[in-house]
Formats: structure tokens, sequence, C-alpha cells
């Protein structure tokens, strides 16, 4: 019986790694050994830095809202605080796109913040 290798599919894998690591420095671009876990290694840090850049997105929408809060004379916070009083669900990252593009609906957000949080006072 024949001696099966199956060498066009090792190759073909070799091959699809080794252009992975087109562009990596010395051996990790030209030999597989060497060029398999370089690649193994990137995944894992892009995967890792997907998540990361959701978490920095987060934390820039909310420096920018602290800002325009601020400008308003008001905190994050309580801003956040009063939203959720008033039941106005938007996210961070809508506030903040309404901050930056659209003042006048922003202040209006203040208002209603600062109006449910003077109602939740009283209240309590």
């Amino acid at each position: 019986m024949a001696r099966v290798t199956n060498s066009p599919a090792s190759r073909k894998r070799r091959k699809k790694v080794l252009k992975y690591a087109k562009g990596y420095f010395g051996n990790k671009s030209k030999l597989y050994r060497y060029a398999k876990e370089a690649v193994q290694h990137a995944w894992q840090y892009a995967y890792i830095d997907r998540k990361k850049k959701k978490a920095n997105m987060r934390g820039l929408w909310i420096v920018r809202l602290n800002a325009a809060c601020r400008e308003a004379g008001i905190t994050y916070s309580r801003f956040i605080e009063g939203l959720k009083a008033a039941n106005i669900q938007l996210d961070r990252r809508q506030l903040s796109e309404i901050a930056i593009a659209d003042a006048t609906a922003f202040a209006g957000l203040i208002k209603q913040a600062q109006a449910a949080l003077k109602s939740k006072a009283a209240k309590a």
C-alpha cells in the first residue's frame, strides 16, 4: 500500500500561516515554526485590543460628557443620575454626539435631568 503524506494540505496550511506573518521581523516571517507562534500571539493581541478599544471609547465619551456638563454647571455623575431619574435611556455614545453636535438639545437634557433630581430630592 502506498504511503500517504497529506502533503498538499500541510503545504497549504503552512503557506497560509507564512502569508499572515508577512512583514514580521527576521525568522518570524520566513520559518513556519516561528511564524506560527508569532501569528498566534498577534491574534491574541488583536482580540484583547478589540475589547480595550471599546473601553477606551466609553472613557472618551464620558470625558466629553463631563466637559459639556461642567460647562452647564452640573457634574457628570449628577447628570447621569438625573437622566436615570427622568427615565431617559440614552447611552453615553449618543449623549456625547448630542453634546458635540447639538448644544441646545443637550441643554434641554440637562434641564430635564436637573428637574428630575429636584423632584427626587423632594420625595426623599
